[in-house]
């Protein structure tokens, strides 16, 4: 199968999914990450024009630890918009590129703008994507497939309906996240959180929720079509 996660800025999909699309992985999907941010504003020192080839490399960096291909952000950070024609045709041209069996992006009532506004227009450009005649750069349209929401940060108003147990990948998830050293390494220093460690005690809980060492956590998108009867998440 061909996987795609769309999360806003380098390091979400880490924090949120990386376990289980190092499964798909293992299992044999091809896995495309793709981030619409390029994480611009993430750091209190690092200008931005510092900031954003370094967050690329991390990102980078991370997908290849897991075999996963990674494509860079479009957008400055709070320069993401869901209701804007450009933005939603960009992400249709990701969808188009990865031509997935399914999606997994942020959920729809998470923490920041950003996030939400990438989760509205996966939405509208996963429909959008499957339109043949729809003038994209492509000009290959896309599958209607399924979208599955990946958990919000500490869990916070988040209920899960399906896990992937990731206890054996838990270790890779983490190294995933540390690549991200301009993130990680300025909390560890100059805010005294060690983010990692949160990362982790939150797939330990969602492991206790479901009987696994460690756990990711996701809903599926409730619409017309975007339903299945199979197990796709590994």
């Amino acid at each position: 199968m061909n996987v795609l996660a769309i999360g806003c800025h380098p390091d979400d999909v880490e924090i949120a999914c990386a376990g289980t699309l190092a499964k798909c992985v293992k299992r044999g999907d091809k896995v495309v990450v793709a981030h619409l941010c390029t994480g611009s504003l993430g750091h209190v020192v690092i200008p931005p024009e510092e900031l954003v080839p370094m967050r690329a490399a991390e990102a980078r960096e991370a997908g290849r630890l897991a075999g996963i291909e990674v494509l860079d952000g479009f957008f400055g950070d709070l320069d993401i918009y869901a209701d804007n024609a450009e933005s939603r045709s960009k992400v249709v041209e990701v969808i188009q590129y990865a031509q997935p069996d399914f999606i997994i992006t942020h959920n729809p009532d998470d923490y920041m703008p950003d996030h939400t506004a990438t989760s509205k227009l996966v939405f509208d450009a996963a429909f959008t994507a499957t339109l043949p005649n729809w003038p994209s750069k492509t000009r290959k349209a896309a599958k209607l497939v399924p979208i599955y929401y990946m958990d919000t940060l500490a869990g916070v108003n988040f209920v899960p309906e399906e896990f992937v147990d990731i206890t054996d990948e838990i270790d890779l998830k983490i190294q995933m996240l540390e690549c991200h050293h301009s993130q990680l390494d300025w909390m560890r220093e100059h805010d005294n959180i060690d983010f990692a460690d949160m990362v982790r005690t939150c797939s330990r809980y969602r492991g206790y929720q479901c009987g696994a060492g460690y756990a990711e956590g996701f809903r599926m998108c409730k619409a017309y079509l975007k339903g299945t009867t199979r197990r796709l998440l590994p």
